[in-house]
């Protein structure tokens, strides 16, 4: 499973990071950043939660 953003929708409220800290940052800019990768076993539960949590549906289930 990989996470993706539509940046056009995001607001970098940051309400993800309330779900998954270790999968979710904002950078300097206050732009979100989303670790690389397939998204750990263990932390598919609170992704899922912060995907369907996100307050403008910018981000999504990639694969």
């Amino acid at each position: 499973m990989e996470i993706g953003v539509d940046r056009s929708l995001c607001e970098a409220n940051a309400v993800c990071l309330g779900f998954a800290p270790d999968v979710f940052d904002l950078d300097d800019d206050e732009e979100l950043v989303i670790q690389p990768g397939p998204v750990p076993a263990d932390r598919v539960e609170q992704v899922t939660d912060a995907v369907k949590g996100c307050p403008k549906n910018a981000l999504f289930i990639a694969s």
